[in-house]
């Protein structure tokens, strides 16, 4: 299968997905990233804000920001700048992702922790994106570590690769968990 081919299937999918299916699998997902050492250990988080057919990732943000510095991605041309959450500083953004305000971005080499999403994953760590490459160039800058989150029906045996590729360390979905390298 081609990477548009899976993104077709995958979209298609997700649109078959109840509101209640959407929330207990972003409960069992982030309940799970919660226990990693990786999670545990890191202060400095860059995390997505989520769009409506990806795993929900406001409770999560909401539950954990007075203990942990969380950071959303803001699209500057054809990169990602990494800005503080503040829950008032958001606004609508590139491709209506709710986006942080200010003008002082971090230096990604600053995170310690990356919760990357995808539209599906191997079980190397292999990602699909949507296809503009914003995580693959901004995972590229970084040894944070990265951890992609999914439903169980984005986990495929395997994934077409590209040179500028860039896999994750760690793939949860809602029954699997694994290290990929």
């Amino acid at each position: 299968m081609t990477k548009d081919e899976i993104r077709r299937r995958i979209r298609n999918r997700k649109q078959l997905i109840t509101e209640t299916e959407r929330r207990n699998a972003a409960r069992s997902v982030f309940d799970a990233l919660e226990q990693t050492a990786a999670f545990l250990m890191a202060e400095n988080i860059l995390i997505y804000h989520s769009l409506p057919d990806e795993l929900q990732t406001l409770d999560f943000i909401r539950k954990w920001h007075t203990r942990k510095r969380f950071f959303l991605p803001r699209v500057a041309g054809v990169n990602l700048e990494l800005l503080p959450y503040s829950p008032e500083g958001l606004e609508s953004g590139a491709y209506g992702i709710a986006e942080p305000t200010g003008a002082d971005p971090v230096d990604p080499q600053t995170m310690e922790l990356i919760i990357v999403p995808g539209v599906a994953y191997d079980r190397r760590g292999n990602r699909l994106g949507r296809g503009k490459g914003f995580y693959d160039r901004l995972l590229g800058e970084t040894r944070a570590t990265t951890i992609g989150v999914a439903y169980d029906f984005q986990l495929l045996d395997e994934l077409p690769t590209e040179t500028h590729d860039t896999p994750v360390h760690i793939v949860i979905t809602e029954s699997h968990r694994f290290i990929s390298r």
